[in-house]
């Protein structure tokens, strides 16, 4: 079986960013080779309280939903651009509350494994 090349950031919520505190909620996983571009999120709004007690949890999770949107086939904003585009506009920089980590890289014969694979990893520890 052949492995490709899949790229993949942690998507995480910094509630007060001053702070540097985060939780993560999510991974957001592209793969060119397999045209696979998706995002898996989960919020424990309990650890997100944690952080920041008067943290907005309902807009934390419509943040983090617009991730999976964005990797999507319904219109939006990013919906014209390539999947490499997208993720590339996806894990850009930013400070804000919901945000990614650094991207990393890896082989897999089934992305959407290793996208479970490490959701599990990453956010369900």
């Amino acid at each position: 079986m052949s492995r490709d090349v899949y790229e993949y950031a942690a998507i995480r919520v910094v509630p007060r960013v001053e702070r540097g505190e985060l939780i993560n909620a999510g991974v957001l996983l592209y793969c060119q080779p397999r045209a696979y571009l998706c995002a898996r999120v989960e919020l424990d709004a309990s650890r997100l309280r944690a952080l920041d007690p008067e943290a907005d949890v309902a807009r934390v999770e419509e943040a983090l939903s617009a991730y999976a949107l964005a990797c999507g086939d319904e219109a939006g904003p990013l919906s014209a651009e390539s999947l490499g585009g997208r993720f590339r506009w996806l894990t850009a920089p930013r400070s804000t509350i919901v945000q990614t980590g650094p991207v990393h890289a890896g082989l897999t014969a089934d992305p959407e494994a290793e996208l479970t694979r490490l959701f599990d990893k990453l956010v369900r520890i």
